[in-house]
């Protein structure tokens, strides 16, 4: 057996405890960002813990090293998605290892890398490091990147914000530069209720939903028309995903609710394709439902949003990225990071972690032993970078 197929003691005793804590996105993160904290505190390092506003989630943020600005910090998410109606032949908290792979909830999306971080932060510590190390933990990233902001909040307000920021989602290890963003967003149309046998007395909310998804697949036409061979697809796209009204079939629906998603290519406006749907909506919609019932009305809610991110991938950070991951190729995933958040908030991004997408999300979800390793070997030539 490699070394590359075996798991050093520390990191399977970190990745252990860490699938073991229960962070599906609508519980609280506390006990594992508090067993994190207690670690760094017995390296000698202090942190801080960024709550949400009932106290029942918070983001870790902390830095060793040198004072001062710049340096790269290493982030990524503690929350991970449901296992709700998923066949698992595993205990999906509990850590399993088989045949070179690390079974649980996260072990690909992300506890894997925060594992090998934690692994690693020893010899940070050890090192004479020439630029500051940030660590930045955050919450609700799987519900639409909620809890980093907060934490992004703070970066901004610090004097000793770092320069460069990996987020070690699963990429096979392989550096990424660039994502698309997302807007999530909820139509609720009130109609007006009455007997079926009654119909042209009523506004069927559900038949004027279905008028606006129709609206949005025809607004999906025009988003084809600017590409980026970068992307797959290569264009922005803007689909319904959940659909919800009516109360009986005798009945004239009072009211119907759809989600919808748009993920957007970098240097794109959502909001002009959002603009759209809701002038149809009050314009063309509404006067004819409130000609037959004032009361009568179309709302639309933001459920969550994040932008794009798009890195030079020939920057001296890219290029150096390429060299502590030992991978010379670069490019796009279709899924979302908070690294648009860090981008925005000056701070360059890029995305490089252990395991695969391919099996986040679903049941079984796995990361080999040897990509946790190369993520340690990574981390290792960084630590290199870094010092004196």
């Amino acid at each position: 057996m490699s070394d590359s197929d075996t798991l050093s003691c520390e990191l399977r005793a970190h990745l252990s405890q860490l699938l073991a804590f229960d962070t599906t996105s609508r519980e609280s993160n506390l006990a594992l960002i508090d067993a994190i904290a207690d670690y760094l505190a017995k390296l000698g390092i202090e942190s801080t813990q960024i709550y949400n506003d009932e106290r029942t989630k918070a983001n870790l943020y902390a830095r060793l090293g040198p004072s001062g600005n710049g340096g790269v910090m290493l982030s990524g998410h503690t929350d991970v998605v449901p296992v709700d109606g998923q066949d698992w032949s595993v205990e999906p908290f509990k850590f399993t290892e088989s045949d070179g792979k690390c079974y649980g909830r996260g072990s690909a999306d992300m506890k894997g890398f925060l594992a090998c971080v934690l692994t690693a932060l020893p010899k940070f510590v050890q090192a004479n490091l020439r630029m500051p190390l940030h660590l930045a933990f955050s919450y609700d990233e799987e519900v639409g990147c909620l809890g980093v902001r907060s934490l992004v909040d703070h970066l901004n307000a610090s004097l000793e914000k770092p320069a460069m920021c990996i987020i070690g989602e699963p990429t096979s290890m392989q550096p990424v530069y660039g994502h698309k963003g997302k807007v999530g967003m909820r139509c609720k149309v009130h109609g007006h209720a009455c007997h079926s046998a009654y119909a042209p007395s009523g506004v069927n909310a559900i038949e004027y939903a279905a008028k606006l998804i129709g609206k949005i697949t025809e607004l999906t036409e025009p988003l084809k028309a600017q590409c980026d061979e970068r992307f797959e697809p290569p264009y922005s796209t803007l689909q319904t995903g959940v659909i919800y009204g009516g109360s009986a079939l005798n009945i004239v629906p009072q009211y119907c609710q759809f989600d919808m998603e748009m993920r957007y290519l970098p240097k794109m406006e959502a909001s002009t394709t959002f603009h759209a749907l809701e002038q149809y909506a009050h314009e063309t919609l509404l006067p004819a439902m409130q000609k037959v019932h004032e009361s009568a009305r179309i709302e639309f809610e933001s459920l969550s949003a994040y932008p794009p991110l798009l890195t030079d991938p020939q920057s001296e950070f890219a290029n150096w990225l390429r060299q502590w991951s030992e991978s010379s190729e670069f490019g796009t995933v279709a899924f979302g990071t908070e690294g648009g958040l860090f981008d925005e908030a000056g701070i360059a991004t890029l995305v490089c972690g252990p395991g695969s997408m391919d099996q986040g999300h679903k049941s079984d979800e796995f990361v080999s032993v040897a990509q946790l390793n190369r993520c340690l070997a990574m981390l290792d030539n960084l630590c290199h970078w870094m010092s004196l």
